[in-house]
C-alpha cells in the first residue's frame, strides 16, 4: 500500500533539505515517507549530481577570510560556484561564512580536516552536498589557508573575490590592514628576495636568460656582462614582486617595506592571498 504524501511533509523536508518541491516530492515517495530516509535520498542524489557535474568549472564563489578574536589565527576558505547568480545570493555567502566560521573554531589545517568538522550534527562536506543539490550546481570548498602569528590581519576585497591574510611579528591592526590591501592588489609572490620559492626564482632566471640571448644588441658580450644585466633585471622583478620592495599602494613614493618601518618597525611574517578562479 502507497503511502500517502502531503503538502506539508513535502514543505518540511523542502525547509529542512532546501532541495527543490519535486525533489521533495520525489524523495518522500522513494522511501514512502521517511522523513530521515528522504533526506538521506536527497544527499545521495546529490551525489549523483554531483559525479555528472565533475566536468563543469566552477569558477565563481565566494572567498571568506577572518581571524579569532585574539587576532592569533587566521583562516582563508574559498567555496566554489558555477555562477555569479549564486555567488551573489546572501544565503549562499552566509554558507559560506558559516563553513569559515567551523574552520576557525575546530582549529582544522587543510580542506579535508574542514570536511570531516561536524556542524549542528552534520558534517561539513554532508553540508556541502546538500546545498549542492538545493542550488543545482557543482559547488565545493577549492582553497584553504591558514596563517598564526602574534598578530593576524584579514582583509576580503571585491564582494568576496579575494581573502588576505597577514601574519605580523606585534600588534598592528592598521598596518596589517594596508599590507592585506597591497597583498590583495598586487598580488606579490614572497615576503622579501630571500623568501621567494625556488621554483619561481628558477623559472624568473630562466626566461631572463632566455630574453637576453635573444636581443641581438647582447651578441658578443662577455658572459660576466650577460650575468650582470641578469641580475639587473633579477633585481627588477623583486622590486616588482616581492612584498617589501613593493611601491606602496597609498604613497608610490616609498616601499611597504618603507612603511613598516615608519610605523613601529613592523615585519611581515608571511601572508596568504586566495582569489577565485
Amino acid at each position: 500500500m502507497s503511502t500517502t504524501i502531503t503538502v506539508q511533509d513535502i514543505n518540511k523536508l523542502r525547509q529542512a533539505t532546501g532541495a527543490g518541491m519535486m525533489d521533495c516530492r520525489k524523495a518522500l515517495t522513494e522511501t514512502n515517507g521517511d522523513f530521515e530516509a528522504a533526506i538521506d535520498w536527497l544527499r545521495k542524489q546529490g551525489q549523483k549530481i554531483a559525479a555528472k557535474r565533475s566536468d563543469r568549472e566552477a569558477k565563481e564563489g565566494v572567498v571568506i577570510a577572518q581571524t579569532t578574536a585574539d587576532n592569533k589565527t587566521g583562516i582563508v576558505v574559498c567555496v566554489s560556484c558555477e555562477t555569479d547568480f549564486v555567488s551573489k545570493n546572501e544565503d549562499f555567502v552566509a554558507f559560506v561564512k558559516t563553513i569559515a566560521d567551523a574552520a576557525l573554531n575546530n582549529n582544522v589545517n587543510s580542506i579535508d580536516e574542514l570536511n570531516e568538522v561536524v556542524v549542528n550534527g552534520v558534517k561539513v562536506s554532508e553540508l556541502v552536498n546538500d546545498k549542492l543539490a538545493s542550488i543545482g550546481e557543482k559547488i565545493g570548498i577549492t582553497k584553504f589557508e591558514k596563517v598564526t602569528a602574534p598578530y593576524v590581519a584579514a582583509y576580503i576585497h571585491g564582494a568576496y573575490r579575494i581573502g588576505v591574510l597577514v601574519g605580523l611579528d606585534k600588534e598592528a591592526a592598521q598596518v596589517g590592514k594596508d599590507v592585506a590591501m597591497q597583498v590583495a592588489a598586487l598580488s606579490p609572490v614572497a615576503v622579501d628576495a630571500n623568501s621567494v620559492p625556488a621554483d619561481i626564482l628558477e623559472r624568473e632566471k630562466s626566461v631572463i636568460m632566455e630574453i637576453i640571448k635573444a636581443d641581438p644588441k647582447m651578441a658578443g658580450k662577455s658572459e660576466d656582462m650577460l650575468a650582470k644585466i641578469a641580475d639587473g633585471k633579477l633585481n627588477a622583478f623583486f622590486k616588482e614582486s616581492t612584498l617589501v620592495a613593493q611601491a606602496f599602494v597609498k604613497d608610490s613614493s616609498k616601499s611597504v617595506g618603507d612603511y613598516l618601518k615608519e610605523n613601529g618597525d613592523v615585519k611581515v611574517l608571511e601572508f596568504k592571498r586566495v582569489a577565485l578562479g
